[in-house]
């Protein structure tokens, strides 16, 4: 159902982009495979295979014989192609058919996601279109790619907000769990087992999710729980993410540990959770169509500077989808790791989170994580937005 949704929406893409034929071309794909098959497929193919979408004939795939069924369950393809020998000569028939004035493949400097053909395929390609004089019709494949995996459908989008709603779920459990004298891999060993009562699957690596960080000092991101003790005074900042359907959601929440006497955080504590929450609203209000991530991003970093903070040392947002980290445009600034990411303008139907966080001497990272979609107009929250520290009794 959704792999033909996809293989629509792609043909479609065809006209927008002025293409006359995109050509995925893989082998062994759960070793090595092209991130792209899992929607033109959803599952893995082994020899040598093609998935060619062309104005001319629509959607036809050449796989070896055993892969044919898969491929033709998906209702997709209109023509499929099966060789036990040699792939070559049912390839060749389709493009020498479809003569196309250019041959989009999947290879990309800027974007990880358009960039699934291995070099040596693309000599492959090149030697065997070569033989029918099409080697030089090659481009690359990105605009295409990037489109079909960001711009979610109606499916997409509601597992992501069925993912969304198990990790808003187990978050809800953890603040009945968490206390003084836990360590991070408690607190990590409790969100396992809720996930194993859902039968959900993390969003990323497991080790590190969730990632629980207690009071200051910590790696702040991107690191497996520890033996540290949580203690009164403290901030616990968690980040978390499930899988429903083949797609992600990403949250991050933060806890204040009440110290004895404490009936609410400290100043500097609840001041920079305002100010966080603040510049998320911004960053939020400045994202719709056609803006590129480099405003919304100022929106946020700027408030927080000028509320005194430090700046974050990462984009403000990351798009989800079937992996935590997807899609290739970015809420970032022009930093030159980021590349042409914070250029891309945002387009309906992509799925941003939005992350600053504050660093709070002597306390820990305070930082929110919420999730939201682009819409034809502007951008909703598609998480629940956290807007109140969470404080735990001592």
């Amino acid at each position: 159902m959704l792999v033909k949704e996809k293989v629509d929406q792609a043909l479609a893409l065809l006209d927008e982009f002025d293409v006359d034929c995109w050509l995925t071309f893989t082998r062994e794909s759960e070793i090595c495979g092209d991130p792209t098959v899992e929607f033109l497929l959803g599952s893995y193919v082994t020899w040598h295979s093609s998935f060619i979408l062309s104005r001319k004939l629509g959607a036809a795939a050449v796989v070896g014989q055993y892969d044919r069924a898969a491929v033709e369950d998906t209702g997709a393809y209109g023509r499929v192609e099966s060789y036990v020998k040699d792939f070559k000569p049912p390839l060749l028939e389709i493009m020498k058919e479809i003569d196309p004035r250019t041959i989009a493949v999947n290879w990309s400097v800027t974007s990880e996601i358009a960039d699934g053909l291995t070099h040596g395929m693309y000599l492959t390609l090149v030697e065997v279109l070569g033989s029918i004089g099409m080697a030089d019709r090659l481009v690359s494949a990105e605009q295409l790619v990037g489109a079909l995996r960001q711009r979610k459908t109606d499916t997409e989008l509601a597992a992501i907000k069925g993912a969304i709603a198990d990790t808003e779920a187990v978050y809800g459990k953890v603040a009945g769990f968490l206390r003084a004298g836990v360590t991070e891999r408690d607190v990590a060993a409790f969100v396992a087992a809720e996930f194993a009562k859902l039968g959900v699957d993390t969003a990323w690596q497991a080790d590190c999710c969730p990632a629980v960080f207690a009071g200051p000092n910590t790696a702040e991101a991107h690191y497996p729980p520890t033996d540290r003790v949580i203690e009164p005074g403290h901030v616990v900042s968690m980040d978390m993410g499930t899988k429903r359907d083949l797609y992600c959601s990403d949250l991050q929440r933060t806890f204040y540990i009440l110290a004895e006497g404490e009936t609410d955080a400290p100043d500097e504590v609840k001041r920079a959770f305002a100010v966080l929450t603040e510049s998320i609203e911004r960053a939020v209000a400045t994202a719709k169509p056609g803006v590129t991530g480099v405003p919304v991003d100022a929106a946020c970093r700027d408030f927080l500077r000028a509320g005194g903070y430090d700046e974050f040392p990462a984009a403000v947002g990351h798009q989800v989808g079937r992996y935590a980290h997807d899609g290739t445009a970015l809420l970032g600034p022009e930093w030159e790791k980021y590349g042409q990411k914070v250029h891309q303008p945002l387009e309906p139907g992509m799925v941003f989170t939005v992350e600053p966080r504050i660093s709070v001497p002597g306390r820990g990272i305070v930082t929110v994580e919420d999730m939201i979609v682009i819409t034809e107009s502007g951008a909703e929250y598609i998480s629940t937005p956290q807007r109140e520290l969470i404080l735990i009794g001592s």
